[in-house]
């Protein structure tokens, strides 16, 4: 990638996913994983995870179960994504595709 952006000139750093969709698929892979572990693997702090973590169970994206000490995150594969340009297709699509999960994409 750092190839492709001297050759065109951009200096800018981006990703086809945002960080939300970067959390949501750690949960998916890792169900049971920390906080901490997860905003590790995506590179944002903690809190940021916190925060998102809050939103996409707000968006009905995911459900946190207590188990013991530990958090446990189902993840909800039949939401829809909230752009108008693919509301139209639920997050299972995504997950299978990252995941390679296809029973991610029919739950």
């Amino acid at each position: 990638m750092a190839g492709m952006a001297a050759e065109n000139g951009s200096t800018r750093n981006w990703t086809f996913l945002t960080n939300h969709a970067h959390v949501l698929l750690a949960i998916a892979r890792n169900p049971t994983a920390r906080l901490r572990d997860v905003a590790e693997e995506v590179g944002v702090t903690e809190r940021a995870a916190q925060a998102i973590v809050a939103d996409l169970e707000a968006g009905g994206y995911l459900r946190r179960t207590r188990v013991g000490r530990r958090n446990e995150y189902t993840v909800n594969p039949s939401g829809h994504f909230r752009h108008p340009a693919e509301s139209d297709r639920q997050v299972g699509d995504l997950l299978a595709l990252f995941t390679g999960d296809p029973a991610d994409a029919t739950d």
